[in-house]
C-alpha cells in the first residue's frame, strides 16, 4: 500500500488523516508549526513532521526520498505560495497531487458583509474610517495593519498562541493591550467578548468556511454591533473533502466507507422563544434568528420572523426536529422557533432532552410570554396569579378559580373561550374574565367583563385569559361540616371520618381517585377540592344518590367530579387508571373491587372504610388473600356533645375501621 503524505494545518487535513490512519494506511503529516502538531492529536499510526520543507525543491526531494507516492494539500485556503510548491514538486516527482478545497462559508456572501479582493484592499477601506479595528487574520500579514494611523491604538490583533507569531507580532509594535492570544477555533462567545472588551468598530477576517470558524466570528460581530471586512478567498480548483476520501479510497484500493463528512465541531442549536409576535421578540432573539443557517418551527413561528432566503423546516416535533439537524451536518446553526416563551408550556423542554449536548451547543432564549404581556396591558400585576394552560388539555378552571384570587391560562380559539364561560355560569362562579386575542399581532384584542358578557364577543385562534375572584377561598377544604351538604336519605361519610379518610389517602393535586359507594358523594366533593388538578369518579349504584351527588357537585363547583352509575366493579371498567381509590360501600364485592383496582394499577393506595365487623372480615380476609400491604388499620369512635339545658352531653356515633392498604 503506498504511503501517503498530507500537508495539514486544517481541520480537513486533520480528519484525513485519522481516517486513513485507521484504514490502516501508512500516513505522514507535515504541519509548520508545534501547535499544528499539537491538535494533530499525533499517535503511533500518524507520523508528524513540523516546519518548512523549504519550498518546491525541498518538497521534491522529501518526496522523492520518503517514496511518497500520492500528496495531500489539505492546506489553509489562503496559503497559496505553499499550495503552489506542493503542487509543482508533485509535478516534478510524478506523486499523485490530491488538493482538498474548503467549502465557501454559508455566510460569506450575506449583503451586511464588506467584501474585499485582498489584505490590501482592506487597509484601503480602513484607512479613511474611524474607529478600532478588530484582527483575526493572522500573524504573518501583520505588518500590513501598520498602514493605518495610529495603529498602536487602533488595531487589536488576535493571533494563535505560538511563540512564532508572538514574536512576529511585537517586531511590528503588536503587544500588551493590543495584542489576544489563545488556542484556535475561537467560539462566538470569546469572540464577542474580544470584539466588546476592545470596542471594536471593525473586524477584519479571512473566509475560512463553517469548519474554521467563520460563522461564528461574523455572528459575534453582529451581536457587537460591528462591522465585518472579509478577505474574499482565492481560486481554488480542489475537490470537497468526501470527493477526496473517495478519490483516495480508490488509488489505496480501499472499500468506500460512510459517512465522509468533516467532522464538525459541536453545532450551534438555539431554543428561541418568539413571545408574542415578531415586535416583542427580544434583541437576543432577533440577533440569533438573524445569525442562523437554517430555521426551525411551526409555520405560525416561522412566518412571525425574517427568512431571508434561508432554508426552513415546518416542523415542532422533538423527534422529527432532531432527526433533521443529525441528519443535515451542513447547517452550523440552526434555530428552533417556539410560540411563546420557552419556560412557560412550551415544547423546549422535550427538545432540550432529546439533543445530543457532545454534538450540540445548546442555547436558549427566552420570549416576552402571553401572561406578562397581558398584564401589562391590563396595567396589572402578574407574580400573584395562578398560571394553568387550557390550551389543547383539560383543566379545571372553575376548580382553580374557586381558589385563587387570580388566575391566568393558555386557551385555543373562540370555543375554548366560550366553553370556559358556559362552565363558569353552569357553576355559578361570579368572577371578572379578560380575555386577549392574537397578543402582538395587527389582530390584537382586549375584552373584558362577566362570563356571559364575555359570551356575546367574537374571538380569533389564540386566546389567553385572566380570571379574578375577589372572593377566591383557599382554606383547607378538608372535614366540611355535614350540614352544608345535601344529603337526602342516602348514607353519607361524617365529616370526622371523612377528614381522616381523606388524609389517609395522602393525595397529590393531580390525582385519579374512584370512590367506591360514593353515597351523597361527601368524600367525592372533599377528595375532588384537594386534587384540584385531578379527577374524581364517584361510583354510586343507586340513582337518587347518584342525583345528590350531582347536586352537590354543583353545590361545592368541583367539575372535576364525575358521577359514575352503576355497580363496582363492572362500573369500574371502562375508567383510566387510579391513583388512589376510597371504599365507603362495596355491596359485598370488596374482593372483585380490589381486583379490579390492581388490575389497573398495582401502585394503586386504598383506604376502605367498615362500619360493621363483617366488613371488617371481609377487609382482613382481602389483605391476606390478594397480598396487599397494609399499612394500618384503624378504629375510630368519635362522640359530639348536644346540649341539654345548660349542659353538653356526649352523644357517640358508630364505630369507624379504617384500612390504609396498596398494591406494593
Amino acid at each position: 500500500m503506498k504511503d501517503v503524505f498530507i500537508f495539514s494545518g486544517t481541520t480537513e487535513g486533520r480528519s484525513l488523516a485519522r481516517y486513513l490512519a485507521s484504514r490502516g494506511v501508512p500516513v505522514h503529516v507535515s504541519v509548520a508549526t508545534e501547535y499544528g502538531a499539537d491538535v494533530m492529536e499525533s499517535d503511533g499510526d500518524i507520523d508528524v513532521r513540523v516546519g518548512s520543507c523549504g519550498g518546491t525543491e525541498g518538497i521534491a526531494n522529501l518526496i522523492s526520498e520518503k517514496g511518497y507516492g500520492i500528496v495531500v494539500d489539505a492546506t489553509h485556503p489562503y496559503a497559496t505560495r505553499i499550495s503552489k510548491h506542493i503542487r509543482e514538486a508533485c509535478g516534478c516527482t510524478g506523486a499523485r497531487y490530491v488538493r482538498v478545497r474548503r467549502d465557501d462559508s454559508s455566510m460569506a456572501c450575506d449583503d451586511d458583509l464588506i467584501e474585499v479582493g485582498s489584505l490590501e484592499e482592506a487597509m484601503d477601506y480602513l484607512s479613511n474610517k474611524d474607529g478600532r479595528v478588530f484582527a483575526t487574520t493572522g500573524s504573518n500579514d501583520i505588518n500590513l495593519y501598520t498602514r493605518l494611523d495610529g495603529y498602536r491604538e487602533r488595531v487589536v490583533a488576535r493571533v494563535l498562541s505560538t511563540v512564532s507569531s508572538v514574536e512576529r507580532c511585537a517586531a511590528f509594535g503588536f503587544s500588551g493591550p493590543n495584542l489576544i492570544c489563545g488556542q484556535g477555533p475561537f467560539s462566538e462567545e470569546s469572540t464577542y467578548a474580544a470584539l466588546k472588551d476592545c470596542g471594536a468598530k471593525y473586524m477584519v477576517t479571512k473566509d475560512s468556511g463553517d469548519i474554521g470558524g467563520f460563522n461564528d466570528k461574523v455572528r459575534a460581530a453582529r451581536r457587537a454591533g460591528v462591522t465585518t471586512i472579509v478577505v474574499k478567498k482565492p481560486e481554488d480548483p480542489g475537490i470537497q473533502y468526501s470527493e477526496a476520501v473517495s478519490l483516495l479510497e480508490e488509488l489505496l484500493g480501499l472499500e468506500h466507507v460512510e459517512p465522509t463528512a468533516v467532522p464538525i465541531e459541536r453545532r450551534i442549536v438555539t431554543l428561541i422563544g418568539i413571545g408574542v409576535g415578531r415586535d416583542c421578540m427580544t434583541v437576543r432573539a432577533s440577533d440569533a434568528v438573524a445569525r442562523a443557517d437554517v430555521l426551525i418551527g411551526a409555520r405560525r413561528m416561522l412566518e412571525s420572523v425574517e427568512v431571508r432566503g434561508r432554508p426552513t423546516l415546518e416542523e415542532y416535533r422533538s423527534s422529527e426536529v432532531v432527526s433533521f439537524l443529525d441528519s443535515n451536518p451542513e447547517y452550523g446553526s440552526a434555530v428552533i422557533l417556539m410560540s411563546g416563551d420557552v419556560g412557560f408550556y412550551s415544547g423546549a423542554k422535550k427538545l432540550l432532552q432529546a439533543l445530543d449536548r457532545s454534538r450540540y451547543d445548546v442555547r436558549v432564549e427566552c420570549g416576552i410570554s402571553s401572561l406578562v404581556y397581558l398584564a401589562s396591558k391590563m396595567e396589572t400585576s402578574w407574580q400573584d396569579a395562578h398560571l394553568v394552560s387550557a390550551h389543547g388539555r383539560e383543566a379545571n378552571l372553575v376548580g382553580l378559580s374557586r381558589m385563587h384570587r387570580k388566575l391566568f391560562t393558555l386557551l385555543s380559539g373562540e370555543e375554548s373561550v366560550y366553553s370556559m364561560c358556559r362552565e363558569f355560569i353552569e357553576y355559578g362562579m361570579d368572577v371578572r374574565v379578560t380575555v386577549g386575542q392574537d397578543l402582538g399581532y395587527p389582530t390584537e384584542k382586549l375584552v373584558s367583563g362577566t362570563p356571559g358578557e364575555i359570551l356575546e364577543e367574537r374571538f380569533g385562534d389564540l386566546c389567553v385569559a385572566i380570571i379574578e375572584n375577589p372572593d377566591a377561598d383557599r382554606r383547607n377544604p378538608i372535614s366540611i361540616p355535614d350540614e352544608e351538604f345535601v344529603r337526602g336519605d342516602a348514607p353519607m361519610t361524617k365529616s370526622e371520618v371523612r377528614a381522616l379518610s381523606v388524609a389517609k389517602l395522602k393525595l397529590d393535586d393531580d390525582s385519579v381517585v374512584y370512590d367506591v359507594g360514593a353515597g351523597t358523594g361527601s368524600v367525592s366533593v372533599e377528595i375532588a377540592l384537594c386534587a384540584v388538578n385531578g379527577k374524581v369518579y364517584a361510583i354510586e349504584r343507586e340513582d337518587v344518590a347518584a342525583d345528590l351527588i350531582e347536586v352537590n357537585k354543583l353545590k361545592f363547583k368541583v367539575p372535576n367530579l364525575e358521577v359514575v352509575r352503576g355497580l363496582a366493579p363492572e362500573a369500574m371498567a371502562d375508567l383510566p387508571k387510579p391513583t388512589h381509590a376510597f371504599i365507603g360501600g362495596s355491596a359485598g364485592n370488596l374482593k372483585d373491587i380490589i381486583r379490579c383496582l390492581l388490575d389497573k394499577n398495582p401502585d394503586v393506595r386504598i383506604v376502605i372504610n367498615s362500619v360493621t365487623l363483617e366488613t371488617l372480615a371481609e377487609t382482613t380476609e382481602a389483605i391476606s388473600e390478594l397480598g396487599l400491604i397494609e399499612e394500618e388499620i384503624v378504629n375510630l369512635n368519635v362522640s359530639k356533645a348536644r346540649k341539654l339545658g345548660k349542659y353538653h352531653l356526649m352523644t357517640a356515633q358508630n364505630p369507624i375501621y379504617i384500612a390504609v392498604v396498596r398494591g406494593r
